[in-house]
């Protein structure tokens, strides 16, 4: 997710809170549509096109209308490529991941990103992780571990049978966590002076032209069957396009990066959303860990640096 380039504000007032609140909701509900879409015959290509296209599309009205220099280096003109390309995988990763997993776990697995940044900073740039970071690490895991019920207990299954359910979910969600941290990581050293609202419309278009690809390839767009699928497939694809026009208009006005760490609380409304929307529901000691993780990221974001 790129940010609007502004700088945050000393102290975060009550209408900036509400205004990243709301975004979260946004995100964690186009997940929980994303599955209603899913469950109805739509598959990842179909949905990842729809929602990145129109994404694309509002973006770059806006990067029109607000007359954003649309100039770049020729480092950009390499890195902004590389980045929509890690950025495509990502979204194909992590809707693979909320089409087999419980909403809510999927982007809990998908929260350990800021520990794939970490590495990828060192891996490729050579910087050293900071202390809090690597204090963060083993807390998050812990979280982690117990909101997927790696031994199987709460689900009663046994660490074997539970795994064999839920172990491909959460592989795409970590494959989706390590290729955002990685596209991160470029967009800060290679790609950080670049617009906001430029790099957004430059990656979701060409996350929409592979996705296309993909549908391509797979002989057309799998649309919904009925209704509700309907409902799913243009909730996901309003929701996703309305965060990003409200993270682009109204955050840059408030002195809000868009990156906030409040805006991490997002699978604790997919939590809440899917249990109201979908009837899924987990166990008390995986809300816990669930929990873990959500506060470990956040206080990572506002740590002071």
């Amino acid at each position: 997710m790129s940010s609007p380039s502004s700088s945050p504000s000393a102290s975060l007032t009550g209408t900036a809170f509400a205004t990243l609140l709301l975004i979260a909701f946004m995100m964690g509900a186009n997940h929980v549509a994303a599955r209603l879409a899913f469950d109805d015959g739509v598959d990842v290509a179909t949905a990842v096109a729809f929602r990145s296209a129109v994404t694309a599309v509002v973006v770059a009205l806006l990067v029109r209308f607000q007359r954003v220099s649309v100039r770049l280096t020729a480092r950009h003109r390499k890195a902004l490529p590389v980045i929509g390309v890690l950025v495509a995988v990502q979204s194909l990763c992590l809707y693979s991941s909320v089409a087999r997993l419980p909403v809510a776990l999927a982007l809990l697995a998908f929260n350990t990103y800021p520990l794939w940044t970490a590495l990828w900073a060192r891996v490729v740039y050579g910087h050293r992780p900071e202390r809090m970071v690597l204090r963060a690490m083993p807390v998050m895991l812990i979280g982690l571990a117990l909101a997927l019920d790696v031994f199987g207990a709460a689900s009663g299954l046994g660490a074997s049978t539970h795994w064999s359910q839920i172990g491909v979910g959460v592989a795409f969600a970590l494959a989706a966590a390590a290729t955002f941290g990685l596209a991160l990581v470029l967009t800060q050293h290679e790609a950080a002076d670049v617009d906001g609202r430029l790099r957004t419309a430059t990656t979701m278009g060409i996350v929409a032209m592979l996705a296309l690809v993909g549908v391509g390839t797979q002989g057309g767009f799998h649309l919904p069957q009925a209704a509700i699928g309907w409902v799913g497939l243009l909730g996901l694809t309003a929701l996703y396009g309305t965060a990003f026009t409200i993270m682009f208009t109204v955050l840059p006005r408030l002195g809000v990066v868009g990156n906030s760490a409040i805006m991490n609380v997002e699978p604790i409304f997919a939590l809440v959303l899917a249990w109201a929307v979908l009837g899924q529901s987990i166990a008390p000691v995986q809300v816990a860990g669930g929990l873990l993780v959500v506060a470990t990221v956040m206080w990572l974001g506002l740590r002071r640096r």
